[in-house]
C-alpha cells in the first residue's frame, strides 16, 4: 500500500494528512483531545498538540479509497453521536480543502470522556 497520495505532481504523505486531521479534530466542538491509538487500552493517554498524529491513522484500501481513523476524548455532557458526526464532516472538509484529497471514510473511536478543564 502506498504511504502517500498523489494529486498531479504533488505527493502528500500520510503523516501530513494525519497532522491535518489531528488539528481539524482539535478544532471540533466537543473534542477535549486526541488519544494514543489503541483498541484495548485500559488507560487513555491524552496527546499533546505536537503529537496529535499519534491519534490518527491514515490508510488506503486496495481500490485507492482513503480512510482516516481518529482516536479521541470527548467532553462530558456532549452528545457523543453529534460530536462524532460533526468531527467526521470537519475532517473530510479540511483534508479536501487543504490537501485536495477526497476521504471516503472517517471512523471515530471514542476512547474516553472528560470534563473540560
Amino acid at each position: 500500500m502506498p504511504e502517500s497520495v498523489t494529486t498531479g505532481d504533488v505527493h502528500i504523505s500520510y503523516d501530513v494528512l494525519a497532522e491535518l486531521a489531528g488539528y481539524a479534530a482539535m478544532e471540533s466542538y466537543g473534542v477535549v483531545g486526541m488519544a494514543a491509538k489503541s483498541k484495548t487500552a485500559e488507560v487513555v493517554q491524552l496527546l499533546s498538540r505536537d503529537k496529535l498524529a499519534r491519534g490518527v491513522e491514515v490508510s488506503a484500501a486496495d481500490d485507492g479509497d482513503l480512510r482516516i481513523d481518529l482516536w479521541v476524548v470527548i467532553e462530558y455532557g456532549t452528545n457523543i453521536a453529534e460530536v462524532a458526526k460533526n468531527l467526521i464532516g470537519r475532517v473530510q472538509h479540511v483534508i479536501s480543502t487543504y490537501a485536495g484529497v477526497q476521504v471516503s471514510a472517517v471512523e471515530v473511536h471514542v476512547q474516553d470522556i472528560k470534563v473540560r478543564e
